[in-house]
């Protein structure tokens, strides 16, 4: 993109896909909620980079601003808006907000600031995509609760897995007795590698790296172990009644404030046991969540599930390949792969998000859901934090 073509101007507002003849021109609404929805964008790292390219790809979405007070993010997440002549950039949430051609925005800002900027979207008659944790600690949660208790605009928090039809499925299947009685769900996401990302000026690491600073965010168990923490709670439609944890930066000694691994116990109703782990020095696995039953444990990984029956095996025979006799459909150690539906889970929320606003529904993972797991990462953070066993507290929970 030519640098002409990126201007900031005295407002704070920077200015893309412009001409001299429309350079102050009045934008002309091109809201019609009974197809088309405009979005705007604040944070545009890689994460909110990552929507506007999925955005791109569903029919009645426009991106039509986007917001960061990093100049080369803007720049870059302003490169990747198509089909809208009209788009802007902004270096300063509230001025998009101020445009009124934007129906709804999506918050992929650092954890600490989800709270505000949601209000004020909120308070500017915009329907909110906030992604997750939803908010960083108790009292920033019951701000946007109660913002939302006083709105009609739709609130979706961005815990995709919510959304995710083969997601849907298993809590169906296990609710109808697929594993028996759940005794212990155990959930991980490792990965082998610092989190870090690259720093073009060491004056905008706190920034660019905030993942990594606790004046931003709680690192691991709210960027990643959140997303499982919303599953269990949706699973057993409970919320932990206490937490247990430990967590250290014990490998990576390059600054960082949050840890470098976790593991938190939570204890929920009747006595079930949900274990979340994440490393960073070891990534054996990846991503799973096991839930494990008196009649079977299945094991769930980002694309596909697995069922391991309890008790011996029952083999069964059929056809593979042209091949009689063989085995179907079994490898030992894993058991089963299911059959299951499914589509890229952040494309299915956001598609969710925009039936949502047009049908003018509550979505499936809407401000309570969001609300509960946020406050079960606060819990598993004080847990860990003081070596100390951290009750729920209802008096929290204002929803």
């Amino acid at each position: 993109m030519k640098r002409k073509e990126f201007i900031l101007n005295t407002g704070g507002v920077i200015l893309g896909s412009l001409t001299s003849s429309n350079l102050f021109a009045n934008l002309h609404s091109l809201s019609n909620l009974n197809s088309q929805i405009n979005i705007g964008v604040i944070g545009t790292g890689g994460r909110g980079q990552g929507l506007i390219k999925l955005i791109n790809k569903i029919s009645g979405f426009n991106v039509i601003g986007v917001c960061d007070n990093i100049p080369f993010r803007l720049e870059e997440a302003f490169t990747l808006i198509k089909g809208n002549q009209n788009s802007r950039a902004y270096s300063d949430y509230r001025a998009l907000l101020d445009n009124k051609d934007v129906d709804a925005v999506i918050v992929s800002t650092p954890l600490s600031t989800h709270d505000q900027i949601a209000i004020d979207a909120i308070d500017a008659d915009k329907h909110v995509y906030c992604e997750k944790t939803m908010a960083k600690g108790t009292a920033a949660t019951s701000r946007i609760v109660n913002k939302c208790k006083q709105s009609n605009k739709i609130f979706q928090t961005g815990h995709q897995y919510h959304s995710s039809r083969m997601y849907t499925q298993l809590v169906e299947m296990i609710n109808n007795g697929k594993v028996g009685k759940i005794i212990s769900i155990e959930g991980q996401w490792n990965r082998n590698g610092d989190w870090r990302r690259t720093v073009p000026n060491p004056a905008l690491e706190r920034q660019i790296n905030w993942r990594m600073y606790r004046e931003f965010s709680y690192g691991l168990l709210a960027e990643l172990s959140s997303h499982q923490i919303d599953f269990t709670n949706w699973l057993l439609n409970a919320t932990p009644k206490k937490a247990i944890g430990f967590g250290g930066i014990d490998y990576w000694k390059d600054g960082r404030e949050t840890y470098d691994n976790t593991k938190v116990i939570y204890e929920y109703p009747q006595g079930i046991k949900a274990t979340y782990t994440c490393l960073t020095s070891n990534a054996k696995d990846d991503y799973k969540i096991m839930v494990m039953g008196d009649k079977g444990t299945l094991t769930i990984f980002q694309k596909s599930a697995w069922f391991f029956p309890e008790g011996q095996y029952k083999t069964e025979y059929g056809d593979v390949d042209g091949v009689s006799g063989a085995t179907s459909n079994w490898q030992q150690g894993k058991g089963s792969e299911l059959d299951l539906k499914h589509m890229d889970p952040t494309k299915q929320a956001l598609i969710d998000f925009k039936d949502a606003i047009l049908n003018n529904q509550k979505p499936l993972s809407g401000v309570s859901t969001g609300a509960k797991a946020s406050y079960a990462v606060e819990m598993g953070i004080q847990a860990m934090d003081t070596n100390q066993v951290i009750e729920w507290d209802d008096a929290n929970f204002i929803f």
